[in-house]
């Protein structure tokens, strides 16, 4: 089956559009105040008017209060939700949306045990563990820790063009998704590795 690629942490609609040239099956919005890469509602619509069709558009959110989730879905037209934080069941449910739940790789959880726990969840994405940071943090974690999952799971932190190829090998994820590795600064994408990225992934598929 081929692998996804995702370009998260999009911008700039010019970014968006590079994106989707390049191959990539969904683009990534973060609606989370602290990160470097979040977009403003405008913004965000703007990005999302720029892209072509059967592209997926995800929001991320990380511990977001319903108001602000709510406030995002009437102004940009998300098609699925990534919680990023400690979000519950229950509050990842309460969109009308699809959903996917990251699970940061920190040593002694079970992943099996939480996954269980978000079966409604359309994927669950795996992300490096680094203290105080919910994601982005442009380092990889040990790809042998990863469990056999029933799921679609999809492989995020740290990729680049030259290590994606080895990380699907390695993993078998459904997805690929990648943010700082394809930036030129943090929130602005570069074409060419956008391309490259999406290339390597090719390679293997």
């Amino acid at each position: 089956m081929r692998v996804r690629v995702k370009i998260c942490g999009i911008t700039r609609p010019e970014d968006a559009i590079a994106a989707a040239k390049c191959g990539a099956d969904a683009i990534g919005l973060v609606f989370y105040g602290p990160s470097p890469r979040n977009v403003a509602l405008q913004q965000a619509a703007e990005i999302a008017d720029a892209l072509p069709p059967f592209i997926t558009k995800v929001g991320l959110f990380v511990d977001p209060s319903e108001a602000h989730v709510w406030d995002v879905l009437d102004q940009v037209p998300i098609d699925v939700i990534q919680f990023h934080g400690d979000e519950s069941v229950d509050h990842c449910e309460r969109f009308d949306r699809p959903y996917i739940k990251a699970i940061r790789m920190k040593s002694a959880v079970d992943i099996r045990e939480l996954v269980s726990q978000y079966e409604s969840a359309q994927g669950i994405l795996l992300d490096t563990y680094v203290e105080g940071v919910p994601g982005g943090t442009g380092q990889t974690f040990d790809w042998s820790s990863i469990p056999k999952l029933d799921v679609p799971m999809i492989l995020a932190g740290g990729l680049t063009p030259s290590n994606v190829a080895d990380a699907i090998a390695r993993t078998q994820p459904y997805a690929v998704d990648v943010s700082g590795g394809v930036e030129s600064e943090k929130g602005k994408k570069n074409p060419e590795l956008i391309e490259a990225f999406v290339r390597s992934v090719g390679a293997v598929n």
